[in-house]
């Protein structure tokens, strides 16, 4: 055992032994005395000999200090409680060698006799006890901030409140988390106890050393007479149920009853409760019965005699309060466990004609969010709520579930997409209400975060929709938990770090800048760590500023930026095309600092890269260490890290990196995080997410996660990039598809957002139909099995397709290799529409898969972009502008040659073509440029044309956008 004493009010050090033969020490505050407030029990067993009220009532005292300085000497009920208990603790820590129960006793005042009985008891069993002094007269808010430091100390196990009857209001007791009450006297656990539900609350000590006495005698205790006297409350309700469900019968009286005699001598046994010091002839106790006193005092009863045992109640109930906190944590190991799911979902009531995403978002009512997580296995302090139904998790869940199984993952991608969008995100909503909702199987959607430049441009919010969105919507689509605008913070500190920086090397001198870079402080002067790695990678290896040689100080202090080759650029969450391209520092303060840079959407930002491909807060600070914002005029790369901004970034993306828990409309998990676009990014949720998910699903279930825009794109990423960073490797694909798209590769007239469909869309044509299978469609699932992976194709259908257009796709996409093809109508039926997807999929992913990279990552650059191109694409071959043949060579020379490649191309075509369908082949791809995020972990070509800055087109979402100020309600989101 060892005992520690800490936090209090008041005092000074002492020293208290953990055992006879060993100790530690201690912290704790003196205090005045205070009165202690233990119970103690009194057993009188009256003599059959005994004739008048004179004669004497032999008695054994519970609640004495042992006389023995060497421990107590123990009566058979007490032996048999630490035999159990000490028998707990070693299966306990057979189980977790870790495992060390821990009480903790918060007293009033410094009076220790508690403390030790506590010790010897403890001793013998090996648990650790701390004690909390608090003054004699604290205050309700003392006790209450100490209970709430308890209560997230995951080292305790259980909380003893030592303090007079006064102190335990009801605010106090039940600050106390039920977890850890193991004197069973908040309310929850005193309801748990009467309703007979132990599985998670206590049995108050004091009334097992009850039961414990009442036990001792070899007699049955069915059917016998037990009168309890005196007392109110919560105590005496408690005990009435425990002594009633032993199968004695209970009956009550008080004091000042004129039958109390006549009660007494009928009873088998009398419990005696309250603070009243009342005795009685023992003329009025029947032979063989037994008077239990409990009363709220450790004082010594000068008129007990001390018979075959001198244990005390203290003991007894000490011993009691041990096994409850042994119990306590071997609970709380348990709950560290995978737990199965308890999933209620959410009933759907699907209307004709289907309306509109908002009001079928608005109509279902969410479940609040911590049950959703309750219900998953997800521990309270695991979660972070932000408002009813949303939640931030904490990533300590992978170190709890380390060992679980990985559940099936599942990845959903599309074929090449007309500019409405062909509904991967309804899909993957659909699917996992399928599984879950209807199945039965335990799923995880993980969804991007959608930027606003898309939700108030043209595209909308990425929800879902009709009976298949995640909800609500609203808080979807919006704000979310705010870590788009962490991300435009974080980018932005950045880019103010480099023409701050810019100005101050200008006009400065070496001295000046080194004196205000590392300033004196209080009389000393010293680097900050992050200096120090910068001193290290210029190999200075030295600790005093003062011993940097001149040459040494200019090396540390200059930079030495090249305002012409500056990568990084400020970002905002909104389609600007004004910001393409901007001019700075024209202010007559900037000092002729003026330069030339651009805005990009914030989703474009390398940190919304780096948040999707973390795998932990260690992770993430090495990756925005690393970024590369620029070349010095020397040719060196500039890093956030050589800015000195890198840990600042890490700070505001702290809470960014966790992910956010959300629900479908069917009541289904949702994990909400990262959006970065495919077409100029990876285009993928992120690794995070996934990772929890999977361990959340258990060994059986699945994790749908969605690419961005068409297979070639956000699926070819998610393998080459998002897969080689998590080590994750996927099960199935599922590949979505409509008739809209597939008429458009066939052959079909363009498709303009905001436009009418032109007939050809509306009215039956296989012919077109076909043609989009055979070329486009097949083209994807090929690129799929590039990979090694299983393909179901998922039919979106519209109410404009027909049952032959329908049957057609899914007769072709066979004959191209799919695993298994089938219609979904989720968007207007939930997840029972989506039953034969989710079947198909859980057949899909039951197979061996043999998943493999497309390219060797220590290929050249050059070749892993052609293997994209030529395998991908379908192009002939590459054609390198100079520009980019020279970023090439920087980057080999910088040893950046081995990272993956990010292609950013158009999302409309195979090609860098937007209006070329189908599969266009005889080209040749043009890479106009090449970038690289060094911090992400990925090289990026640019091909043709591709801007980081969506604009706005003539008539945005946002004129159907509205807010009623009566209400609060939004209209017009979808």
């Amino acid at each position: 055992m060892k005992l520690s004493i800490i936090r209090s009010a008041c005092g000074s050090l002492r020293m208290h032994p953990a055992r006879p033969v060993s100790g530690v020490s201690g912290l704790s505050r003196r205090c005045h005395p205070a009165g202690p407030t233990h119970s103690r029990v009194i057993l009188r067993a009256a003599s059959a000999a005994s004739s008048g009220g004179a004669n004497p009532v032999p008695a054994v005292h519970f609640g004495k200090p042992p006389r023995k300085e060497d421990g107590f000497e123990y009566d058979s009920s007490l032996s048999e409680v630490v035999r159990s208990t000490k028998e707990a603790m070693l299966a306990l820590q057979t189980r977790n060698s870790t495992a060390q129960p821990l009480l903790a006793i918060i007293q009033a005042g410094e009076d220790d006799r508690l403390l030790e009985i506590s010790k010897k008891i403890a001793g013998r069993i090996g648990l650790n006890i701390t004690q909390i002094c608090l003054p004699k007269e604290c205050s309700e808010d003392e006790i209450v901030e100490e209970v709430l430091k308890l209560n997230e100390d995951p080292g305790v196990h259980g909380v003893y409140l030592h303090l007079p009857p006064a102190s335990l209001t009801s605010r106090v007791l039940n600050t106390l988390k039920p977890e850890k009450d193991v004197d069973g006297i908040s309310d929850l656990n005193m309801g748990r106890l009467v309703r007979g539900d132990m599985s998670k609350g206590f049995v108050p000590p004091v009334a097992s050393a009850v039961l414990a006495l009442l036990e001792k005698h070899d007699v049955p205790l069915e059917g016998k007479a037990v009168l309890m006297v005196g007392g109110e409350g919560p105590f005496r309700v408690a005990l009435q149920c425990l002594i009633e469900r032993s199968g004695m019968v209970v009956s009550k009286s008080h004091w000042s009853s004129k039958n109390l005699q006549s009660q007494v001598m009928q009873a088998d046994a009398v419990v005696l409760l309250g603070a009243e010091i009342v005795d009685f002839p023992s003329t009025w106790v029947k032979p063989g019965a037994s008077v239990i006193r409990c009363m709220p005092t450790l004082e010594t009863d000068e008129h007990a005699i001390g018979m075959s045992s001198n244990v005390g109640l203290g003991a007894l109930t000490a011993a009691y309060r041990t096994q409850n906190v042994v119990r306590s944590c071997d609970r709380r190991l348990q709950e560290q466990q995978y737990q199965p799911w308890h999933l209620r979902t959410l009933k759907l009531q699907p209307l004709t004609p289907v309306p509109s995403d908002i009001e079928i978002s608005r109509a279902q009512t969410p479940k609040p969010v911590e049950q959703l997580a309750e219900e998953i296995g997800l521990l309270p302090e695991e979660l972070e709520a932000y408002g009813r139904s949303k939640a931030k998790v904490r990533l300590s869940l992978l170190d709890r579930l380390h060992e679980q199984p990985d559940g099936k993952y599942v990845l959903v991608a599309g074929i090449t997409p007309t500019p409405l969008g062909e509904g991967k995100s309804t899909v993957t909503i659909g699917l996992v209400q399928a599984l879950t909702a209807h199945l039965k199987l335990n799923s995880f959607a993980c969804l991007r975060q959608p930027s606003q430049g898309p939700t108030f441009g043209v595209k909308g919010g990425a929800a879902g929709g009709g009976y298949a969105q995640v909800i609500p919507m609203e808080e979807f689509n919006l704000h979310l938990t705010g870590d788009i605008h962490a991300i435009t913070a974080s980018n932005n500190l950045v880019a103010a770090a480099i023409d701050a920086r810019m100005l101050h090397e200008a006009t400065q001198s070496d001295k000046a800048l080194y004196n205000r870079l590392v300033p004196t402080v209080n009389g000393v002067r010293r680097f900050s760590p992050i200096q120090i790695s910068r001193l290290r990678r210029l190999g200075i290896n030295k600790m005093d500023p003062a011993s940097l040689t001149p040459q040494e100080v200019s090396t540390f202090v200059r930079l030495d930026l090249d305002p012409s080759k500056i990568t990084w650029q400020r970002v905002v969450d909104t389609n600007d095309r004004f910001l393409r391209k901007i001019t700075v520092g024209q202010a007559s303060t900037e000092k002729g600092q003026i330069r030339e840079t651009g805005f990009d959407i914030a989703v474009a930002s390398e940190i919304m890269a780096i948040l999707a491909l973390a795998d932990g807060l260690e992770d993430m600070k090495r990756r925005l260490a690393r970024m590369v914002v620029g070349t010095s005029r020397c040719g060196e790369p500039v890093t956030a890290e050589d800015l000195g901004v890198s840990g600042a970034l890490a700070v505001l993306m702290k809470d960014a990196i966790k992910p956010t828990l959300m629900q479908t409309l069917e009541g289904t998990p949702v994990f909400v995080h990262a959006g970065p676009f495919a077409n100029i990014a990876h285009g993928n949720s992120s690794v995070l997410a996934d990772k929890l998910a999977l361990k959340l699903v258990g060994r059986d279930g699945f994790v749908v996660t969605e690419a961005g825009f068409g297979a070639d794109i956000g699926m070819e990423k998610f393998f080459n990039i998002k897969c080689r960073a998590s080590g994750l490797r996927p099960d199935a694909v599922v590949l979505v598809a409509t008739v809209r798209a597939l008429k458009m590769h066939g052959g079909g007239p363009n498709v303009s957002a905001g436009a009418p469909l032109p007939r050809e869309y509306i009215d039956e044509n296989l012919s077109l139909v076909a043609g989009g299978c055979r070329s486009n469609l097949r083209k994807q699932i090929q690129i799929a099995h590039l990979f090694g992976v299983p393909v179901v194709v998922a039919l979106n259908v519209f109410k404009t397709d027909t049952q032959a257009e329908i049957d057609l796709v899914c007769q072709i996409a066979k004959e191209c290799g799919a695993s298994n093809a089938v219609p979904c109508h989720h968007w207007e039926q939930g997840g029972r529409g989506s039953l034969d997807l989710a079947q198909a999929v859980n057949e899909a992913a039951s197979r061996p898969s043999s998943f493999q990279f497309l390219y060797n990552i220590e290929m050249p650059i050059t070749e892993k972009i052609r293997t994209i191109a030529q395998k991908v694409y379908g192009a002939d071959d590459i054609e390198l502008s100079p520009e980019a043949k020279d970023k090439i060579d920087y980057y080999n020379q910088q040893g950046y040659g081995s990272l993956p490649i990010c292609m950013a191309k158009t999302h409309l075509s195979l090609s860098h073509m937007p209006n070329k369908k189908g599969v266009p082949t005889g080209f040749v791809l043009p890479i106009r440029e090449v970038r690289a995020s060094i911090g992400a972990g990925f090289i990026y070509p640019l091909v043709g044309t591709m801007s980081t800055m969506p604009g706005l087109p003539t008539r945005p979402c946002f004129y159907d956008i509205d807010l009623d100020p009566v209400t609060e309600e939004i209209t017009g989101l979808f």
